[in-house]
Parts: C-alpha cells; structure tokens; sequence
C-alpha cells in the first residue's frame, strides 16, 4: 500500500522487488511440485508393487488427479510470471497490469508468429525446422519458445507501460478508452511490435544464458557449490530469486529431450521427468541445483546452529530465546524458511554468515558427488520425504541424515566456538536492556503475536512511511527520514534484524509472520490518515 506519493525507486530497489514477484509464482510452484511428486509417485508400479494396498482403483484415481493438478504450474509457467511481475510491481490497478501482462504475453507470441510466417519459416511440422528455431506452441500460438526469461520482458515492459499510462487523460471524443482502459490497449500495441524484434535479438539472449550455463557447468561438481553459495550470499539483498530464476528455468540450468520435447532449466527438466511416465529416475544434472543440495544445511547445519546459540546465550535469557529459536527451526527444517534463523546471526556476525554460505555450497556438492536425485525447490523435510522416500532407494535419500547429521555437528562447533571465543552478540548474550516503556505495552499484541503498534511507532509513526510492503519474511518499506527509525527497539519487540538499504528505504526481518505483520501495520496506518 502507499502512504503517500511514491518516490522514484533506484535500480537496486527496483531488482529487489522483481525478484520479489518471483515468489509468487514460485510459492505455487512448490505446492504444485508436492501434489506432483506424491501423486507421480504413489500411482509408479514400483510402489504399487511394493505396496500392493495403494493398488485400489479409487486411491489411484486420487492420485493421478494430484498429478494432474500439480502439473499446471509446470505448464503455464511462463503465464504465471507475466502476470504475477507487473501484478507484483505495480502501486495502483494492480488487477489491470495483471490482465495487461496476460495480453503482452499473448500479442507478443502472435507477432512473432506473423513474422516467422512472414520469412516463410511457419507453417510447418517439419520437426527439424521447429528444433532448428526453437518454435514451441504456446498458447496455441507457433512461436519462439522465450520461456521464463521472455516472460520476465514482457512483465517489466507492461509494468512500465501501467505507471505511465494507468491514469492518462484523452480528449473527450476518446473518453471511454482512457485511463486503466488505456493499459491494455497501449501494451498490444508495443508488444506487437516487440515481437517483431524478438525473432532478431533472441538468439543473443540465447547465448548469453548459454554462456552463463557453460560456465557454471564447465566448473564441474564446485558448479553447484558456486550456485549454492552465491545463492545464500544474495539472499541478504533481496536478489536471490534473479540467480535461482536463471538456473532453475532457462538454458543457464541445463537442456534436455524428455518424453519427446525439449525443456530447459534445472526445475524444469526435474518436473518434465517426474511427470513423464517412460523416465524411471531423475537427471543428476539437474538435481544437482535443487532441494537435495540445500538439506545439508537447512536439515542440519542451521538447526547445529541454533543449538550453538542457546547453550551459548545466558543461563536467565534462555528461557525467553527458546521460542524463537525453535520457531526459527521449524520453519527451516519443516517450512524451508531459513531467514528466521539466518538474520539471528547475519549483522552480528557477517563472518558467520560467509562461512554458512560456503558450508551451504558445499552441501550442493557433496550431494552431487554422492549421487543423490532429489529435486523440488525447498530443501525441507517435505521434499527429503515426497522426491526422495517415496521415490525409493534409486534417489540415495539415505545419504541426506548422513550428511546432515556432520552438518549439524560442523555448525554446532564451529558456531559454539566462534561466538565463545569472540563474545559475539547472539540472542541471549545481552543483559536485558528492555526499555520501561516497551514493557509496559508488550501486552498489546494483535493476531499477528507481535506489538505492531509499537513497531510502528519505533518506525517512526505512520506519517513517516511512505510505502509497505512484504516478502516473505521480510517488512520492505521507504521511510521520509531514517533518523526517525530505532532499530534497537524494533528488536526488542521481536524483530529479527533491521536492513537499511540507502536514506529511504530498509528492510524489517520478521519471519514467517510477516504477511500478518503487515496487514496489521496496514490497518493501523490506514486509521491513522482517514
């Protein structure tokens, strides 16, 4: 929501909250990969022949339908993210730059289609001249197959399109096609001269991601520890999402041929394998970039580390930390969230932080050299049980609590150490310093579980916001003055860690709370303007 008049984002900013609207479309993407992977699954004649009792007809309806309704998000991939990048951009009309997203996407696949039928290259069936220019149907639609990258242009170019022209003004005799009207009509045209362009500028994409992909794989099995590391080093930034977006869908994360089609990205590649009835097993090449290289870490390092941080935190604070740390636990080790853990350490011990990303690119080798196949997106306990047990012995899920068992160990020492060894503030290590105040109104907790009023307050009161909004875990906001922001009381009332990014705009680590959070501040600041 805006408070008041947004301020022109800079490019960093911009970059953060693109990558921010990947995880809409990325959140139903894991849930859909559940429904894939245990419907796949229970209805394999291995598991059937294992377990002759999931046999019943009914039950295997049951489950041929959950693979059917996860393989959507698989399907519509590229839809989803034109839609949800202007839709997840846009400050006002929302729902119109949505629905301009869709019609950029479709216009755009048209015109490339009219220029390919224009050289003489459509029609055809001639599988060779198909594979020769990449021509996909998409939509119904002949067209070059951009995949998730050209429906990122598209979101960007229709999100820029809804800011300047959601509230133009035209003469009164064309009225009626004005304002939020205009949106859509503005983006068939310059999408449909955009894809005119498309067939002429895509092959330098093409091999751009094509080099990016050599090189990450011409590194050999530190290819995914650089992809690990890099990954968990940018999270801090909000930039994560770009680099996982890259390896996950597009050339940069492999290509390969399954079940007749040709599919590009590591996800990708996992999930046209796991619905492909003739594929008994799941590429290395691509699981190697997935869930099994992060459950080193977030099955057993970062829970080693928690430990670490409570043995370590004063004997009277222990009491009021356990919560929170095992909050924190649960939500990596069950939900994948690893942030309510990660921010703990992050600013006191940026060192700590460093090591955990390489232990974490580490994690992603290991597994690959070991010759684990589970893929998905998460690294949680869900994902070790559905795309590794469930699919039996061939995925070497065994080898997950092996590794993540020395993980914890590693952490749990080389945390423990560290923080003893160089006093390092970790929750619990400070005497309490909680301000009269804040006691007195630590009582006025809302649905959320936390003080949003006095959060609020320390944010310097509503008439400071200029805008808010949420990520996953994380408050994003742009504040008139920074200087009205106390970032020690915004901890005191539970916050995990305080980001300022520049003079207006910061960043407030919450958790897995954080939608709540938001909502109530929302509410709260609303009030407080009418």
């Amino acid at each position: 929501m805006a408070a008041n008049t947004p301020q022109k984002i800079t490019l960093w900013e911009f970059f953060q909250n693109l990558g921010k609207t990947f995880m809409l479309p990325v959140a139903l993407l894991s849930f859909c990969g559940i429904m894939l992977g245990i419907g796949s699954s229970l209805s394999s004649h291995d598991v059937v022949t294992l377990l002759p009792a999931l046999g019943n007809p009914v039950l295997q309806l049951i489950f041929i339908w959950m693979g059917k309704v996860g393989s959507f998000a698989f399907s519509f991939l590229p839809i989803m993210f034109c839609i949800a990048i202007p839709l997840g951009l846009a400050r006002e009309n929302k729902g119109v730059a949505a629905f301009a997203g869709f019609v950029g996407y479709a216009v755009m696949n048209l015109a490339v289609n009219f220029w390919l039928t224009a050289k003489g290259i459509l029609p055809t069936t001639d599988a060779a001249i198909l594979k020769a220019n990449n021509i996909q149907n998409i939509l119904g639609i002949q067209s070059i197959d951009t995949g998730i990258l050209g429906a990122v242009i598209v979101g960007i170019i229709v999100f820029l399109l809804h800011e300047r022209f959601h509230n133009v003004r035209l003469p009164d005799a064309l009225a009626f096609f004005g304002g939020t009207r205009f949106v859509p009509i503005i983006t068939t045209v310059v999408m449909g001269l955009v894809g005119l362009v498309i067939p002429l500028i895509w092959p330098v994409f093409a091999a751009g991601i094509n080099a990016l992909g050599n090189m990450i794989n011409s590194a050999g099995m530190f290819g995914p520890m650089i992809f690990g590391t890099g990954e968990r080093l940018l999270l801090p930034f909000g930039l994560h999402h770009i680099l996982v977006a890259l390896i996950r869908f597009t050339d940069a994360g492999g290509t390969m041929d399954v079940c007749g089609h040709s599919v590009s990205g590591a996800l990708t590649i996992f999930q046209a394998q796991l619905s492909c009835p003739s594929v008994h097993g799941f590429s290395e090449s691509a699981t190697r970039f997935l869930s099994q290289g992060k459950m080193p870490a977030f099955l057993g390092g970062l829970p080693g580390a928690a430990l670490a941080m409570y043995h370590c935190a004063r004997p009277e604070n222990r009491h009021k930390i356990k919560g929170l740390l095992i909050s924190g636990v649960i939500a990596c080790v069950i939900g994948g969230t690893t942030e309510p853990l990660e921010f703990l350490f992050l600013f006191v011990a940026p060192v700590l932080y460093v090591i955990h990303a390489l232990l974490t690119g580490l994690g992603f080798t290991i597994m690959a050299v070991l010759g684990v196949t589970i893929g998905n997106t998460d690294g949680n306990v869900i994902d070790f049980v559905v795309f590794g047990i469930l699919h039996g012995l061939a995925t070497k899920w065994y080898m997950v609590p092996v590794v993540a068992a020395i993980w914890f160990a590693a952490y749990y020492a080389i945390f423990r150490f560290a923080i003893t060894r160089f006093n390092i503030k970790t929750p619990g290590r400070d005497i309490d310093n909680t301000t009269s105040v804040e006691k007195a109104i630590a009582g006025q907790v809302g649905k959320s579980g936390y003080n949003v009023p006095a959060m609020l307050a320390a944010l310097g009161g509503a008439e400071n916001i200029v805008s808010l909004d949420n990520c996953i875990t994380r408050l994003r906001m742009s504040v008139k003055n920074m200087a009205l922001v106390d970032s020690a009381a915004l901890k005191n009332l539970r916050a995990i860690g305080v980001v300022q990014l520049n003079q207006h705009n910061l960043q407030v680590v919450i958790g897995p709370q954080v939608q709540s959070v938001k909502d109530e501040m929302a509410h709260l600041m609303q009030t407080a303007q009418a």
